[in-house]
């Protein structure tokens, strides 16, 4: 049977059978793995029509399952009238060309699928250029698969010559154009750079957390972000950060982020690495679990493994279990005892909101010190900074001195010497 001629990676609208094999770090089963990969195919637009699972000892280096098992999947892609068969696992280029051979059908492994996804999610400008980055380091290995220019010489002999040639000009081309678009994401990385530099004074807060967990709609009620709000996985792809005032005092910088999910393409992670600038440079990540999802224990693995991987796993983690209108109460104090320190609330019922905010506004505090100022009552700089960042205690006038008294961000002790000429301000605790 010929190759399967391909075009593009998209699998909108098209019939669909997954393939799911052993998890061989052996935390989630296969048949609970297929669930997710059946939530990614719907929201690539795809229409699941079947499932089959093969427990491998180890991946067979030709097909990945077995051969009896690739003529399996061929039939039941014939029976089902399948476009697509869509493996929850990585495979290598030789192996899509080679199940492509046997099957018939395209084959769509699970990092082309997030790609799919993410390519039609993508918003800004930014957004765009890193998964069309994303997709064309995907791209590079498999050209010799999705190649289409001799569509009207398949298999012939003397073509191999001509053929070769036009796959290595497409090599350097797509080549010549990654390098391209790693120019203009490390020229947006350096401005996103100068700018959360420059809002360096500012308490910062990121929601983090695996993708359809509700970090959207939270953001969407502390701000007036605006973010799409879908039942969706990876429905947000593009950070926004916007004010979220939580007292009448202190103010934090919030950000939404991309949703992290199993199995996450480490070239997509790379890619996105200017998107997940906000991550890196938190005070505080807000983890938005969905507690009644069965495995969000599982998912906050992957959320924390993640942030290793990015460089953001020492930052300091607030968890927030999210839906719990959606859970028993008895679930709920499960939470409760095995996470002490998180917060369980319900975005969509607006329960236990305050509590969440009093959490962040702790921890605020514990970045603020107590300090004593004595200036001069000519010195407006210095006092109208202090009346707006200052959790006031004393502001008295006599003669010639002015003394304040206060809370204030810790960050913020240097410019207070500087604008009191570096003399007379003393911490208090």
């Amino acid at each position: 049977m010929g190759t399967v001629q391909r075009k593009d990676l998209s699998v909108r609208r098209e019939r669909a059978i997954l393939v799911g094999c052993n998890d061989y770090g052996g935390r989630i089963p296969p048949e609970e793995a297929l669930e997710e990969l059946e939530r990614l195919a719907q929201t690539a637009g795809a229409i699941v029509v079947g499932r089959l699972i093969q427990r491998l000892e180890q991946p067979h280096p030709t097909y990945y399952v077995g051969s009896g098992k690739a003529c399996e999947i061929r039939d039941l892609a014939r029976e089902l009238r399948a476009d697509v068969v869509i493996f929850d696992n990585d495979l290598s280029p030789a192996q899509l060309r080679n199940l492509e051979q046997v099957i018939g059908r395209k084959v769509v492994d699970r990092s082309e699928l997030i790609l799919d996804i993410f390519a039609t999610h993508a918003r800004t400008t930014q957004a765009k250029l890193q998964v069309e980055l994303a997709q064309l380091e995907y791209i590079l290995p498999r050209l010799r698969r999705m190649w289409t220019h001799l569509d009207s010489h398949a298999g012939g002999i003397g073509t191999r010559g001509p053929g070769e040639k036009q796959i290595e000009d497409d090599r350097q081309a797509v080549t010549h154009h990654i390098h391209e678009l790693r120019r203009e994401i490390a020229q947006i990385q350096a401005r996103r750079e100068r700018e959360v530099a420059q809002r360096s004074g500012e308490f910062t807060v990121c929601l983090v957390g695996y993708t359809n967990s509700g970090k959207s709609t939270i953001m969407n009620l502390f701000t007036d972000a605006g973010v799409l709000v879908e039942d969706k996985l990876f429905a947000t792809l593009d950070t926004r950060t916007r004010l979220w005032q939580l007292d009448n005092r202190r103010k934090v910088l919030l950000s939404d982020t991309v949703g992290f999910v199993r199995n996450l393409p480490h070239h997509l992670v790379a890619s996105f690495h200017a998107t997940l600038e906000e991550v890196l440079q938190a005070d505080l990540l807000l983890h938005i679990v969905d507690s009644s999802h069965p495995k969000c224990e599982e998912q906050m693995e992957v959320v924390a493994r993640v942030l290793e991987e990015i460089g953001a796993g020492a930052k300091p983690v607030l968890i927030v279990f999210n839906k719990i209108d959606a859970i028993l109460p008895e679930e709920i104090e499960y939470l409760k005892r095995i996470h002490p320190e998180a917060v369980t609330i319900s975005a969509l019922k607006r329960t236990n909101l305050d509590i969440l905010r009093q959490k962040v506004v702790h921890f605020v505090r514990l970045q603020e010190v107590e300090v004593e100022i004595r200036t001069s009552p000519a010195n407006g700089r210095l006092i109208a900074r202090f009346d707006e960042l200052a959790d006031v205690t004393v502001r008295s006038f006599e003669g010639d001195k002015a003394l304040l008294c206060g809370r204030i961000p810790r960050r913020q002790l240097g410019e207070f010497l500087r604008l009191n000429n570096g003399d007379g301000v003393k911490v208090l605790e």
